[in-house]
């Protein structure tokens, strides 16, 4: 019995491990791409060539991509806890729906 419960904690802690390392890729991955030649980089880059200093310009803009990060990670905490994972799925995709309206009808404004 006693051999049994190590086994079962062992593969609980395997699958924890899996799921950390999942997590963890996943959300790296996601930032490093959606952060590649976005502003947030161009500006990093402008601010590094202007000052000379890209030290101090890498050590400000880390400091405060995880300061964003952080404000969004706790607001996703926050709405985790209110809102079903399913309702907040339609109302993302909703909001991506409208956006995508929005973009549209701004670009094509002009040829209307």
């Amino acid at each position: 019995m006693n051999i049994n419960l190590e086994k079962d904690k062992r593969k609980d802690e395997k699958k924890d491990e899996k799921k950390f390392a999942s997590i963890f890729i996943t959300t790296f991955t996601t930032i490093f791409i959606a952060e590649l030649g976005d502003k947030t980089q161009i500006a990093t880059l402008m601010l590094s060539a202007e000052s000379g200093k890209p030290t101090i310009v890498f050590i400000g803009s880390s400091i405060a991509l995880i300061s964003s990060t952080l404000v969004g990670v706790l607001i996703g905490k926050w709405l985790s806890n209110k809102v079903s994972p399913n309702r907040f799925a339609f109302f993302t995709g909703l909001l991506m729906i409208f956006i995508s309206i929005f973009l549209a009808y701004d670009i094509m404004k002009p040829y209307i």
